[in-house]
C-alpha cells in the first residue's frame, strides 16, 4: 500500500509510515496535482494547507484513510468522506497544550500591549505612558467551548487569579465544576467577561457565532482572542468595533483568509496578530506527526482507530479493552452470512457473560462488517457499514445477559428474512482463543480456519467416508473435523477444515452426495483467525 503525505510532519513522523508501507512525501502539493495522482494511494495525510475536497475524494478510488496531523478538519470534506467509506482521523490532545500556552500569550501580550511597546521602542521611542495595560488579576475571562484547550486555558488563567465563565452546551456542570469554571449561556458570559477566547471547532452552527448582535452584548473595552478556527468571528463585525473603540483590542492567531495583504484587522493598532502558530511548538508538532502516523496505519490495518472523527469516539482506554473482543463478532457475521445465503432483514446479537458489560457499538458493527463485506467487498468498513445497514433496512438488535451457562464470553448471533431464521454462535476461552460453539442448532466446537467446508446430513454411518473420499479424489486435504449432533441418527452438521479453496465444481458434487442435506463452502478473512 502507499501513503501520500502532502503537508510538511516530522522526521519521525515519517519514519513511522515507511517502515510499514511505501511513502510519497510531497508537501506543498498544488491542489490541482493532488486530484491527478491521489487516485494511486490507499491513505493521504495532511495539516492545515491541504484542502481534501470533494473533488480529491471523487479522485481518491483506493483511499481508506485521511489523517490529519492536528485537531481541525475544517478542509477535509468528511461528509463526502463517509459516503465513499474513507476513516477520517486526526490528533485533538496532540496540540493540547502549545494552544493553551499560546492563548495564553496573546491574553498577557493583548492586555499589556506588549508587541505595540515592541516595536515602538525599538525603533527609538520611549513613550511608556502610550502603553499602560491592564492587569489579569480579578478580571473575569469568558471562555468559549471548554474541551480540552479550553480546560488547559482555564487553568493557567486561574494560577492568575482570574475568574472563569464559560459556554459550551455539551459539557456538564460537574465537568466544569472539577475545571474551576462556572458554567453559563453565552449572553450571560458575554455581557460579563472582560476577555473573551474562543476554544470551537469550525462548522455551520459556530461560524460567525461572534457577529455585530454578539459585540453589542459585549461591555465596552472588552477584549478578544481566537486560536481556535477563523470564520468564528465575523471579521468585518470585529473590525468595526475595533474601530468604535467598544472592543479594545484583539489577539488574533486564525483567520478567514489568512491572506494579510486583504485583511482591514492587521491595519489596526489595537490588533495582535500571529500567522497560525497555536500549535507551532516543537514538542506539538512531533507529537501531532506521531500520532496521526499512528493512527493512519492503524486503519490500514483494518483496526478501529480511537480518533477518527466520523466514527462513534472510542477512548484510547475503552479501545484497549475492547480490542481482544472484536474479532469474535466479525468472524461469525462472515460466518453465518456465508452459510445464510438470503436477503437479511433483522439482526439479533446477544452478548453474553464478561462481554455483555463491554461498549458493545463497536463489537455490534465489527459484525455487521463481517456480514457485509461477504457481499460487498472490503470497500465496507467502520465508517460506512452502519449507514449501509440503514440504507438496506435492516433491524439491528442488541441483548445483553451477564452470565452463560457454559462460557465466560459468548456471542449469538441470529439473522432473520421472513419464515427464515439462522443462528450461530462463538466463545472466547482463557488465553483469547476463539471457538464456533453452535451453527443452527447444533452444538459444536470448531477451531476457526480460513476453508472450511460446512454440511448437515442424519447422523449415519458412511457419510464422512463418503465425503472424504470424494474430497481426496479432487487432491484436496482434510486438516481437521467436528461433527455436532442433537441425538444418535437425528440430523447433524459438520465442519471439515481444508487446506486449499474448494472449488464451485468441486462443490456441487459434494452437493449431489445423496447422503447431504446442504452444503457450503466458508472462507474467512484472515483478521478472523488472529485468535481462532
Amino acid at each position: 500500500m502507499k501513503i501520500l503525505v502532502s503537508d510538511t510532519i516530522s522526521a519521525l513522523g515519517l519514519e513511522m509510515l515507511k517502515s510499514k508501507y511505501q511513502v510519497d512525501y510531497k508537501p506543498g502539493l498544488p491542489p490541482q496535482e493532488l486530484v491527478e495522482i491521489v487516485g494511486d494511494y490507499e491513505a493521504l495525510l495532511v495539516r492545515s494547507g491541504t484542502k481534501v475536497t470533494a473533488g480529491v475524494i471523487k479522485a481518491a478510488k483506493k483511499l481508506k484513510v485521511i489523517g490529519r496531523a492536528g485537531a481541525g478538519v475544517d478542509n477535509i470534506d468528511v461528509e463526502n468522506a463517509t459516503e465513499q467509506g474513507i476513516v477520517v482521523i486526526n490528533t485533538p490532545g496532540a496540540n493540547t497544550v502549545s494552544t493553551a500556552e499560546h492563548t495564553i500569550a496573546m491574553l498577557t501580550a493583548l492586555a499589556r500591549n506588549i508587541p505595540a511597546a515592541h516595536l515602538a521602542y525599538k525603533s527609538g521611542a520611549y513613550k511608556r505612558e502610550k502603553f499602560i495595560g491592564v492587569e489579569l488579576f480579578h478580571k473575569t475571562l469568558g471562555i468559549v467551548g471548554l474541551g480540552r484547550i479550553g480546560s488547559e486555558v482555564a487553568r493557567r488563567a486561574r494560577a492568575m487569579g482570574m475568574r472563569l465563565m464559560a459556554y459550551d452546551p455539551y459539557i456538564t456542570s460537574e465537568r466544569a465544576e472539577k475545571v474551576g469554571v462556572e458554567l453559563t449561556g453565552l449572553d450571560q458570559l458575554l455581557k460579563s467577561a472582560d476577555f473573551i477566547t474562543f476554544h470551537l471547532p469550525l462548522m455551520p452552527a459556530t461560524r460567525h457565532m461572534l457577529g455585530d448582535k454578539e459585540l453589542a452584548l459585549m461591555k465596552d473595552g472588552v477584549r478578544i482572542i481566537n486560536c481556535a478556527r477563523g470564520g468564528l468571528i465575523d471579521e468585518e463585525a470585529l473590525y468595526r468595533a475595533l474601530v468604535s473603540g467598544k472592543v479594545a483590542g484583539a489577539a488574533l492567531d486564525v483567520f478567514e483568509e489568512e491572506n494579510p495583504a486583504e485583511n482591514k484587522l492587521f491595519s489596526l493598532d489595537n490588533v495582535i496578530v500571529t500567522p497560525h502558530l497555536g500549535a507551532s511548538t516543537r514538542e506539538a508538532q512531533e507529537n501531532v506527526s506521531l500520532q496521526a502516523a499512528e493512527q493512519v496505519l492503524k486503519a490500514l490495518c483494518g483496526e478501529l482507530v480511537t480518533s477518527a472523527v466520523n466514527l462513534p469516539g472510542v477512548s484510547p482506554e475503552i479501545m484497549a479493552e475492547i480490542k481482544p473482543y472484536l474479532p469474535l463478532p466479525h468472524l461469525l457475521g462472515s460466518f453465518l452470512i456465508q452459510l445464510f445465503g438470503s436477503p437479511v432483514e433483522e439482526v439479533e446479537i446477544h452478548y453474553s457473560g464478561e462481554i455483555a458489560a463491554k461498549l458493545s457499538e463497536p463489537m455490534t458493527t465489527s459484525c455487521l462488517i463481517g456480514m457485509l463485506q461477504v457481499i460487498l467487498g472490503e470497500q465496507v468498513n467502520y465508517v460506512n457499514a452502519p449507514r449501509i445497514i440503514q440504507s438496506r433496512g435492516i433491524r439491528i438488535k442488541e441483548i445483553r445477559s451477564s452470565t452463560h451457562k457454559s462460557y465466560a464470553n459468548h456471542i449469538s448471533l441470529h439473522v432473520k428474512s421472513g419464515e427464515k431464521s439462522y443462528t450461530v454462535a462463538g466463545a472466547i476461552l482463557d488465553g483469547g482463543t476463539i471457538r464456533i460453539v453452535q451453527i443452527g442448532d447444533h452444538l459444536i466446537d470448531v477451531v476457526p480456519s480460513r476453508y472450511m467446508l460446512v454440511t448437515t446430513h442424519y447422523d449415519r454411518p458412511g457419510v464422512v467416508g463418503k465425503v472424504g473420499t470424494l474430497l481426496g479424489n479432487e487432491n484436496i486435504n482434510i486438516a481437521s473435523m467436528q461433527v455436532g449432533r442433537q441425538f444418535i441418527g437425528g440430523e447433524a452438521v459438520m465442519v471439515l477444515q481444508v487446506d486449499d479453496p474448494v472449488s464451485k465444481a468441486v462443490l456441487k458434487k459434494v452437493a449431489q452426495l445423496d447422503v447431504l442435506h446442504n452444503t457450503h463452502f466458508v472462507e474467512l478473512k484472515s483478521q478472523d483467525l488472529i485468535r481462532g
